[in-house]
């Protein structure tokens, strides 16, 4: 009852607007289809109903391209197809907008494909600002020191600031501290850091490598050069604060930057003030945090929404979290896959095991890409729970929908038994994830796991079995020593069976005889 209450109002906005048609098709329960309101025969206006529908615009280039998310699937090919179509033209805002895009997605693979064809076809002309956009993908995917070979292998002309601050961001994401201060320094040298950028970069260096008390000395160097702090400055200093819980710092400078004529204080930055507040047990400067924050977002942007969830659910305040996730299925047009996994995530935090069950039915007969990342997190639910009946229970009924989990799937639950100390039934899990490995897809075997099973297999497996499993591993990690081990011995005692048997054999007969 509780599950039905908390998702009935999310059921309804989310069907709202959708085909009545489809949607009623989509019930097995209700056969006959509601059909859209019908003119009569005499009316002039039902001809021009039936008769006159718009045609169906084609698919834009990024409707093509969004879907194919896999990091192996290749843009280029889809793109051309897409242009030679009757009608459509590339143009170099959309494929600029498509980089952007992917960045944004973190598909930074298909980005720098994208933006090397753009360059080799002679589609966009490279100007400073693309070299720097393309400097930072070949960082992103090959690793700074290419990076460093295509900055030096840019012409002086194009050596402006923005290729100079895309490879300190380079080296700062690296946490190379030495080359990030001298790039720096350089940069400060030839007049390229008149912006809040590279200050904020060094900041983020200090704060990924832990050294949280050198970020207010940076944002007090860039305020006596005459450089503005944006949010985003602003924002590491207070966190810099927060995660030494030096509140008072952190309060002061929070004050600071709402006295600020030119700062308009954002969502995030109360959400950051929030979230080292829950950190420190402090509960009600929390909650006030949390209630500025909500003033202060759009509320059609899903991700504020998602955020601001994720904090009330670390509170365990339970009630907040649901009148938040029926704010965000009214008011946000679109409801992703991103906005279940938040919601699924802070369900099973918060022990609701059987309104997560409510709501990923809720997800599944959703219009959304089917994506296993969203079960996984139920499935993580059950193992941390000791469901794993459950676990189990749910990949065999999305098999039998015929969809196939991943490895990512069969893995979490057969950490699960591993972590019960039942190998058997690991194995036989593990051994599912093998068979439906694939490369690149973000799963790789745990070494803890394989040796656990490996020794299993090699102290009372059978040869056989020992060797199909080793056959499977092979595609998901390199041959090593700690698989010769447990085949030797699955090897020895099938010999030592088969000599047994060859000796008990003659006996036998003597006797019979």
């Amino acid at each position: 009852m509780a599950s039905s209450s908390l998702f009935a109002a999310g059921r309804r906005l989310l069907r709202l607007g959708r085909g009545r048609l489809f949607h009623c098709r989509s019930r097995s329960h209700n056969p006959t289809p509601l059909l859209l309101p019908t003119r009569t025969a005499s009316s002039p206006r039902s001809r021009s109903y039936s008769s006159e529908r718009p045609a169906r615009r084609p698919p834009s280039l990024q409707s093509t391209l969004w879907p194919l998310g896999h990091p192996g699937t290749l843009l280029v090919p889809e793109i051309e197809r897409w242009a030679e179509k009757p009608g459509n033209r590339l143009r170099r805002v959309e494929l600029e907008r498509v980089v952007k895009e992917l960045r944004k997605r973190r598909r930074h693979r298909q980005a720098l494909e994208v933006s090397e064809w753009m360059s080799a076809k002679g589609h966009v002309k490279f100007l400073p600002k693309d070299h720097a956009v393309h400097l930072d993908l070949i960082g992103q995917v090959h690793g700074v020191g290419a990076a460093e070979a295509y900055f030096n292998n840019l012409p002086d002309k194009d050596k402006t600031e923005k290729p100079y601050g895309a490879l300190l961001n380079c080296y700062t994401r690296e946490y190379l501290v030495d080359e990030s201060l001298a790039h720096f320094q350089k940069m400060k040298e030839l007049g390229f850091v008149f912006s809040s950028l590279p200050y904020n970069n060094l900041m983020g260096l200090y704060t990924n490598i832990g050294q949280h008390e050198k970020v207010p000395s940076v944002i007090a160097e860039m305020k006596s050069n005459g450089i503005m702090p944006d949010n985003f400055s602003y924002r590491i200093c207070i966190n810099s604060y927060g995660t030494r819980a030096d509140f008072f710092g952190m309060e002061k400078t929070l004050e600071d930057m709402e006295c600020e004529p030119q700062i308009v204080v954002d969502w995030n930055t109360y959400a950051v003030v929030a979230s080292n507040y829950i950190k420190g047990n402090l509960r009600d400067k929390a909650i006030s945090a949390l209630k500025k924050a909500e003033e202060k977002i759009d509320i059609k942007d899903s991700d504020s929404y998602n955020h601001l969830m994720s904090l009330y659910g670390q509170l365990g305040d339970k009630s907040e979290l649901k009148r938040l996730w029926a704010l965000q299925m009214s008011n946000c047009k679109r409801h992703v896959n991103k906005d279940y996994t938040t919601m699924l995530a802070m369900l099973v935090k918060l022990d609701e095991i059987g309104e997560a069950e409510a709501l990923l039915k809720e997800w599944e007969s959703s219009e959304n890409a089917f994506d296993f990342r969203v079960p996984n997190v139920l499935l993580t639910g059950y193992r941390q729970k000791d469901m794993l009946n459950k676990a189990e229970a749910l990949l065999n009924d999305f098999l039998k929908k015929g969809k196939k989990p991943p490895s990512s799937s069969w893995a979490l639950v057969a950490i699960g038994y591993a972590e019960k100390g039942d190998v058997a039934k690991a194995y036989e899990l593990i051994k599912n994830a093998l068979c439906v490995y694939a490369p690149n897809s973000g799963w790789t075997p745990r070494p803890a796991m394989i040796q656990m099973i490996l020794k299993y297999l090699g102290d009372e497996g059978e040869l056989k079995d020992v060797e199909n499993f080793i056959h499977l591993l092979q595609a998901a990690m390199p041959v090593n020593s700690d698989m010769a081990g447990p085949l030797s011995r699955a090897r020895m005692r099938e010999e030592k069976k088969a000599g047994g048997a060859e000796e008990e054999a003659p006996s036998s007969t003597k006797a019979s005889g």
